[in-house]
């Protein structure tokens, strides 16, 4: 429902405006249109009442608002245009056939053991220290003696 109708021109084209308050003015010049005209409407009214409203108006008798506020009426009213419309039949999809789902195994992916690690860090490094549960030749060696 809109309390404030009116025209305005944009890019050259004259049309019909909506809004519910004045402050639609500050958005339309932003917007770059001119020749704002909005006037307020005695009560709320969806757009079909706002045009027939503002045939009644100073606007209606201007010959460059008429054509704007008259496209506007056909658009909203149907007035002076035929009210058949016909929409093209749309032929039927065939019912396409469900997929299977796809089956995904789940697994856990099992990473290196706290050893293997211990051992690529000691490789990396440059040791040769042993991984843990691994006894050393040199150890055992001395142990023996």
């Amino acid at each position: 429902m809109f309390k404030v109708a009116g025209v305005s021109v944009r890019d050259g084209q004259m049309k019909v405006r909506w809004a519910s308050d004045m402050t639609r003015v500050k958005v339309l010049v932003k917007t770059g249109h001119t020749d704002i005209n909005l006037i307020d409407l005695p009560e709320a009214m969806d757009k079909g009442q706002a045009v027939t409203y503002l045939k009644t108006t100073d606007l209606y008798s201007k010959p460059e608002y008429r054509e704007a506020i008259d496209a506007a009426d056909a658009k909203y009213n149907g007035v002076g245009v035929e009210a058949k419309v016909v929409k093209p039949v749309k032929a039927e999809k065939p019912a396409k056939a469900a997929k299977p789902a796809a089956v995904k195994a789940k697994g856990t992916k099992v990473g290196p053991s706290l050893d293997a690690i211990r051992a690529r860090a000691a490789t990396a490094a440059g040791d040769t220290a042993p991984a843990a549960g691994e006894v050393s030749k040199e150890v055992s060696a001395k142990e023996a003696a």
